[in-house]
């Protein structure tokens, strides 16, 4: 009688209340990265730091995160991904604090790398909770979540520091009040991922069992599968494959837009729009909140694509959404070009992100359809690194140009020419084909 109990038992949901922890962190993390652009033009005009200074200290932040991405990944896998997690957080609030209480550009530019360096680990820690507590069936949900906070963090970060600097009367406060609310929301929330369903305590045996069941079957097919293809292929091999280097320059183009228009995009619309600081937190939130939509309804669109036509129509279902994502991507930079009301260029770049995060969500399916499985996670980390150093240099070259020219025209027709890499850069990858076999 107690085993029918037992096995009828319904299920908790703990693993969910993990994610959803997750991607609250991941939205503090993206609030921390794009705060210093929306204080940007605050600083430069108490500061006097010139573009090409102000394109430094965007720059600092990508170096320091896309160095660690591998670094970071290997400390995930072993020790405790969420105990990581928390070190980490407690180190960007840390960071951020001293972001408001220094003067010196090239201090800038160190904190600003140290904050680059601390937030690595959200994503490799993210997907190392996956392999933890999801069966294969509800990642895509999980890393869904994870996704959606970055567009989170961008729409409401805007509007809190514009909120902060009002209450508080300056940027160098409201920095250092991000800096302490982070910490609090790290600590809460960290905790709890530092936890595994064997010892959760809001874990019920049922969802116990339901996850350990799920990752022991995922186990042997992947054992039962390594010894059928008995198939393995070296990195270097990856390197010489052109569908490789297309995922990795493909979803750089991607990257620069994105974090070209998180770095400098409040910048622009403060000296050319005219926008102060509480228009400027309303722009950014209407942007980054549409853009939300474009990862979510992309993505969707695709997987009903895929499941409508098969696996012999995915190529052109992939080349046909990335060159439809990269001349809209590409247009609306077009027309920002030549944009003289503001409602037109919020229109402009919320159009461009809301493809670009479609863009995202479709490059991160290729390291699983071009690798072969015990490489998926090394080919990602590739496509993640080179990305980020892409979006490293792109603000560095935005305010050489913007320094040079004293106009922001030569950089938009830029952010047009990476629009329409995205889709011309899919052409070289063969979807139906591993690399390797």
């Amino acid at each position: 009688m107690l085993e029918r109990d037992l096995n009828s038992e319904k299920k908790t949901n703990a693993r969910w209340n993990i994610f959803f922890m997750l991607a609250i962190i991941c939205t503090i993390n993206y609030i921390d990265r794009a705060v210093i652009s929306v204080c940007m033009p605050q600083i430069t005009e108490e500061l006097a730091f010139s573009p090409e200074t102000v394109g430094a200290i965007l720059s600092a932040f990508f170096w320091g995160y896309a160095l660690m991405q591998i670094p970071c990944g290997w400390l995930c896998d072993r020790f405790k991904p969420g105990k990581i997690l928390l070190i980490g957080g407690l180190c960007w609030g840390i960071f951020q604090i001293f972001t408001g209480l220094i003067s010196s550009s090239k201090l800038f530019m160190f904190i600003r790398t140290l904050l680059g360096v601390s937030e690595a680990p959200i994503y490799p820690a993210g997907a190392k909770l996956q392999s933890i507590w999801l069966p294969a069936t509800e990642r895509s949900r999980g890393s869904a979540l994870v996704d959606v906070g970055s567009s989170l963090g961008n729409a409401f970060g805007a509007p809190l520091v514009a909120l902060f600097v009002l209450w508080l009367d300056g940027w160098r406060e409201a920095l250092i009040a991000i800096g302490i609310l982070t910490a609090i929301i790290v600590l809460i929330c960290g905790r709890r991922l530092m936890t595994t369903p064997d010892t959760n305590k809001n874990v019920n045996q049922a969802e116990r069992d339901y996850i350990k069941k799920a990752l022991e079957e995922e186990w042997k097919a992947n054992q039962i599968d390594n010894k059928k293809e008995k198939i393995k292929v070296e990195l270097k091999q990856y390197f010489k494959h052109k569908s490789f280097w297309g995922m990795c320059f493909g979803f750089t183009c991607g990257n620069c837009i994105a974090y070209g228009l998180m770095t400098w995009g409040p910048m622009y619309l403060a000296t050319v729009h005219h926008l102060d600081i509480k228009e400027l937190g309303g722009a950014l939130f209407i942007i980054y909140g549409v853009s939300v939509l474009g990862g979510l309804l992309g993505g969707t669109i695709t997987d009903t694509l895929k499941r409508k036509f098969g696996k012999e129509k995915y190529n052109k279902i992939m080349h046909g959404n990335l060159l439809l994502i990269g001349v809209a991507t590409g247009g609306a930079m077009l027309l920002l070009s030549q944009s003289t009301s503001i409602y037109m260029a919020i229109i402009c770049i919320t159009v461009a992100l809301f493809f670009q995060k479609w863009s995202g969500c479709l490059y991160w399916t290729v390291p699983a359809t071009l690798a072969q499985r015990n490489n998926i996670g090394t080919v990602g980390g590739c496509m993640n690194c080179v990305g980020n150093i892409g979006g490293a240099i792109i603000p560095l070259v935005i305010g050489a140009i913007v320094g040079s020219t004293g106009s922001y025209f030569l950089a938009i027709l830029l952010f047009a020419c990476f629009g329409l890499g995205i889709g011309l850069c899919s052409l070289v990858i063969n979807f139906n084909k591993k690399i390797g076999e």
